[in-house]
């Protein structure tokens, strides 16, 4: 195809082009039906104003009026999920140079969306899931469900992780491999790397999945956490990557890293074992490894009052906020932490 008529398409039809990119991108057939529920409702919504005008033209308030719109006929938590697919699209158009601007982004900071509790979510309490916790045996296991419940990361954020991205300050049991410089003078420490994308080669090896994080973050381990690394650690296999992923399977791919689907997977077992999750149940009913992101922003965020340092912690916030916390995390962000931290054990 030209760049004429690539140019052309994104012009006449700039949602088409869209999912075509998409598409090409490795995105599910799931994900694209989605994206174009949500995005051709916008493009009528447009088309049936009292000043009808195309996609590309869209401004914030056109944004805001359509986001409105939904309120009242689907939950809030749906109309988080319309204005987050809203947010990408353009936010892709405009890095691709088919757009000029992002009109969703002054709407997205209005809604809150990343911090925004979803009132139609099964709700667990801290004793309840201590329970959970306590359920979980195999080492490998419990240290996924820690590792998630205790930093809020992605399941792809954590199958991402690599040996050197933690710095225990007792270590224990593991392979002789610097931390990175970047964790050198933070003891009990993850980083979290923005870049990792899925099919491309990160520390010598070709990941699975992206991170979704607008800037890298370095979150605190607290003694619980720690201890069940270090437990972990005693028995992960060796690997033959280069990488020495921090997650591997003791299964059926024995010594290689997860995947995001492994993740959910053992999350999903123990789940059903507790009541937790059932087929056709839900986001809304059914425990996954996104739920535990909820639960980490709930129960922080309340104990905390800090809504800055959670969304630090989760990745959510921009350059200069970012700046802030990287510059106070001796003090601010993880002090704040190791007060507030839940136990899980």
């Amino acid at each position: 195809m030209s760049a004429d008529t690539t140019a052309s398409d994104a012009e006449s039809d700039p949602v088409g082009y869209f999912l075509d990119d998409i598409t090409y991108h490795g995105k599910s057939d799931r994900t694209r039906a989605s994206y174009e529920r949500v995005l051709r409702d916008f493009e009528s919504f447009l088309g049936d104003g009292q000043q009808p005008s195309p996609v590309r033209e869209a401004s914030h308030r056109d944004c805001m009026s359509y986001v409105h719109s939904l309120r009242g006929t689907v939950e809030e938590s749906t109309v988080a999920t319309y204005a987050s697919y809203l947010h990408r699209f353009f936010a892709y158009m405009t890095q691709v140079g088919v757009f000029e601007s992002n009109p969703m982004t002054l709407v997205m900071e209005e809604m809150d969306e990343s911090i925004n509790t979803d009132p139609t979510r099964r709700e667990i309490g801290l004793q309840s899931m201590r329970g959970f916790v306590d359920s979980i045996t195999h080492p490998l296991e419990r240290a996924i469900v820690v590792t998630l419940l205790k930093t809020g990361m992605r399941a792809g954020e954590l199958c991402n992780l690599d040996i050197q991205d933690l710095n225990l300050d007792t270590p224990g049991p593991r392979p002789d491999i610097p931390v990175r410089a970047g964790l050198q003078g933070r003891p009990d420490s993850l980083f979290v790397a923005a870049d990792p994308t899925r099919g491309e080669a990160t520390n010598g090896e070709e990941r699975t999945a992206s991170n979704k994080r607008k800037r890298e973050t370095t979150i605190p381990v607290d003694p619980e956490l720690a201890a069940e690394l270090r437990r972990w650690l005693a028995i992960r296999p060796d690997t033959q990557s280069p990488a020495e992923p921090l997650f591997v399977s003791t299964s059926g791919s024995w010594g290689k890293r997860l995947t995001p689907n492994m993740v959910h997977h053992i999350v999903e077992s123990h789940a059903r074992e507790f009541g937790w999750y059932m087929d056709g149940g839900g986001a809304e009913e059914n425990v996954t490894p996104h739920y535990f992101r909820h639960f980490f922003t709930t129960h922080l965020r309340d104990r905390t009052g800090d809504r800055g340092v959670v969304k630090y912690l989760r990745g959510d916030v921009a350059q200069d906020v970012i700046d802030t916390y990287t510059h106070e995390w001796g003090t601010r962000v993880r002090d704040v932490y190791v007060a507030e931290i839940y136990s899980l054990l």
